[in-house]
C-alpha cells in the first residue's frame, strides 16, 4: 500500500525557518509530480510548491524567494525548505504526488496526512 508520511513541522518564530521532508513508501512504480500544499485555518486547501520528475518547478507567489521545494528520487522524498517565515504560513502543509502502483495500469494522486507549521509572533 503507497502511503505518504510528512514530517518537520513545528511552532517557530516570525522569520524562523523549517524543512519539511515527505517520504514515499509501498510499492511504488513510478512517481511524476510532486507537490507541496496547505491549508490555512479558515482558508482553502492552496498549492505551494511543485516539481516534477525533471526538476521543474512552481511556487505559489505568496512564497517565492522564501521557499525552495526539492526531491530526491532514488529515496523517492521530498523537501520544503521555509524561510522567512510569516504568520500567514501557519497551516497544514501537505504532501502530494502523482504516482503510479505497481499494480495499477495508471498514475493516481496521493496524499499524505499533514503536518502542522505554526508560526508565532
Amino acid at each position: 500500500q503507497v502511503q505518504l508520511v510528512e514530517s518537520g513541522g513545528g511552532l517557530v518564530q516570525a522569520g524562523g525557518s523549517l524543512r519539511l521532508s515527505c517520504a514515499a513508501s509501498g510499492s511504488i512504480f513510478s512517481i511524476r509530480t510532486m507537490d507541496w500544499y496547505r491549508q490555512g485555518p479558515g482558508k482553502q486547501r492552496e498549492l505551494v510548491a511543485s516539481m516534477n520528475r525533471f526538476g521543474g518547478t512552481t511556487y505559489a507567489d505568496s512564497v517565492k524567494g522564501r521557499f525552495t521545494i526539492s526531491r530526491d528520487n532514488a529515496k523517492k522524498a521530498l523537501y520544503l525548505q521555509m524561510n522567512n517565515l510569516k504568520l500567514e504560513d501557519t497551516a497544514v502543509y501537505f504532501c502530494t504526488a502523482g504516482l503510479q502502483d505497481t499494480g495499477a495500469p495508471y498514475a493516481s494522486r496521493y496524499w499524505g496526512q499533514g503536518t502542522q507549521v505554526t508560526v508565532a509572533s
